[in-house]
């Protein structure tokens, strides 16, 4: 979305801007960006890309992680993440000299300073009730709390929080520091000038955020995702099509133009009514199954868990299952040098352009 500060828009506005539409592929870290201290809880996989990505910004990022193994390991891989964005040119600053300005602990009283807090510990609603109340006992009452949640409602970890009006969810992608995706999250308690506050935080690390103004499960891209995921699912298991079938199909139409337009950018492109005439008859025919599909479930006691371990839905060798993770990477990059070329107003601000 490229907001200017301050810009929340409403539910179903859009916007005309008579910017030409740019390439930034290159953050230059001149100076700290306001509010310049921040904190990840939490060095997972994301964690790890989400501190990255503050990094990047201009932040001096407190990082805190409580397992032993991660806590040791967490600025190698910090490092390995800041060096394949410096050599993608990501930002103009070394490595190095953004390393100085993180500090790993697995203390939380080392987020004293924090304006803006991300916990991104595991989907588990008492972890990260137990975590945020632990921000709240350090920082000031004016920060931020985010959570990088992908489903739990923030009106439930605002629940007996001291200050609820300032913790929200902030739904990011994996490869956090390269994506341009982000969902902000407001609960019941949230207030609207927190809520721009993030705004604000998220444009000024590269993202394109959505705002949802009301709480609900899943927010935006996980419900609609998931809804897919679960035709997807019915379509395998009833022998309509293979998993690669069904990979090869989207990857080739969804996957051709979702980067371009969202759904509703794209029906105005293709054509409306033929929309609503397919909706008539397919809709009624979807699977609206409420359990997890047995493929799911069988994948998941075989101990899968994808490329991490060399096995999923497609069997992989261990070699195979490196090139796919470092082939993703490269690809996020690609697709964010691409996606700049062509943001959401690009057609707007040609239009204003010849306007003129």
């Amino acid at each position: 979305m490229a907001q200017s500060e301050g810009q929340v828009p409403q539910s179903g506005e859009t916007r005309s801007s008579a910017r030409k539409p740019t390439s930034r592929t290159t953050r230059k870290v001149a100076r700290p960006i306001p509010g310049s201290e921040a904190g990840v809880v939490g060095m997972g996989l994301m964690g790890t890309s989400i501190a990255a990505c503050l990094l990047g910004a201009g932040h001096r990022v407190t990082c805190v992680e409580s397992d032993p193994g991660k806590l040791r390991s967490a600025p190698r891989r910090l490092l390995a993440i800041l060096q394949d964005a410096s050599s993608k040119k990501l930002f103009s600053a070394s490595p190095l000299s953004l390393m100085k300005r993180a500090s790993i602990s697995g203390d939380l009283a080392s987020l004293v300073r924090a304006e803006i807090v991300v916990e991104s510990t595991v989907e588990d609603l008492a972890v990260k009730r137990e975590v945020i109340r632990g921000v709240e006992e350090v920082v000031s009452s004016k920060a931020l709390i985010g959570s990088n949640t992908s489903a739990i409602p923030v009106t439930d970890l605002q629940q007996g929080a001291k200050h609820p009006e300032r913790i929200l969810g902030l739904h990011w992608a994996e490869p956090a520091n390269i994506t341009r995706f982000m969902e902000i999250i407001c609960g019941g308690a949230t207030s609207m000038a927190n809520a721009k506050r993030a705004v604000r935080f998220a444009c000024s690390w590269g993202k394109e955020p959505s705002l949802l103004r009301k709480d609900i499960r899943g927010f935006i891209t996980n419900r609609i995702m998931y809804a897919m995921l679960r035709e997807a699912f019915y379509l395998v298991e009833n022998g309509y099509a293979t998993v690669a079938d069904v990979d090869r199909s989207l990857r080739n139409d969804l996957g051709y133009w979702i980067t371009f337009a969202g759904p509703f950018r794209f029906m105005d492109l293709t054509g409306i009514p033929a929309y609503a005439a397919v909706m008539k008859d397919l809709l009624s025919d979807l699977n609206c199954s409420s359990e997890v599909p047995a493929l799911m479930q069988e994948v998941i006691k075989s101990g899968a868990r994808g490329v991490s371990n060399a096995k999923g839905f497609y069997r992989y060798t261990p070699a195979q299952a490196k090139r796919w993770e470092k082939l993703f990477i490269d690809f996020s990059h690609e697709i964010r040098r691409l996606a700049e070329k062509y943001p959401e107003d690009a057609g707007d601000a040609k239009i204003a352009k010849t306007q003129r």
